[in-house]
């Protein structure tokens, strides 16, 4: 009875060790300013916008704070209107930030107290099947996205927005200029990229100790 009850408290470690994960892969991602520094140069966005760098990156910094703080309730940008719909895509956006900062902070301590458990009992080779899974899901949506990224784009919005707002009217809402496509896509690959990293870590760790025993 004891057994098969720790079975479950360690899938539900799992399942929260997974959450904390992508979680966090989320979160250093949206807030990974030097990728949009890198993609301002790279993509030639300063091309399609009648400012200078500085200019553009302290824009970019209030959006990345209006998305990022609950307590700043309107968008406000020194340099780029906002119509109706566009800043509703942004609060909508705003909402699922704040959704992942809330899955980060429930599920990272649990987490943390179940990785500490299954080093002390040696039981790390558990995360070997689940991460080994979880390392495919990316591959999977890696190829989908190298076959055709505008379609994978429109379905990502499609999952999570019940609205045509995120089709931005570069004349209504000019930070669309500045945010292309390409800078996202960085982003999904950045993501994608984190997620592998973190479950090949949990892969190794796992191999390790069952060498050791």
């Amino acid at each position: 009875m004891k057994e098969k009850s720790w079975i479950w408290r360690e899938r539900a470690g799992i399942v929260c060790l997974i959450l904390t994960i992508i979680s966090l892969s989320i979160a250093i991602t949206i807030n990974f300013r030097l990728l949009y520094v890198w993609d301002i140069d790279s993509l030639n966005i300063l091309d399609y916008v009648e400012m200078d760098k500085p200019t553009l990156l302290k824009n970019f910094d209030q959006l990345m704070a209006y998305l990022n703080n609950p307590f700043i309730d309107t968008l406000k940008l020194s340099d780029f209107p906002s119509s109706k719909s566009g800043a509703f895509h942004f609060y909508e956006v705003k909402r699922l930030f704040l959704l992942c900062y809330g899955v980060l902070l429930v599920t990272v301590i649990p987490s943390g107290f179940f990785i500490f458990r299954l080093i002390k009992e040696k039981r790390v080779w558990r995360l070997i099947r689940p991460f080994q899974w979880g390392m495919i899901i990316p591959v999977f949506l890696g190829a989908l996205m190298a076959i055709g990224f505008d379609q994978f784009f429109v379905a990502f919005h499609g999952v999570f927005f019940n609205n045509d707002d995120w089709l931005f009217d570069p004349a209504a809402d000019p930070i669309i200029n500045v945010l292309p496509e390409e800078y996202f896509m960085h982003s999904f690959i950045l993501f994608f990229v984190l997620l592998e990293l973190f479950f090949f870590i949990g892969i190794v760790a796992g191999k390790r100790e069952l060498k050791k025993v």
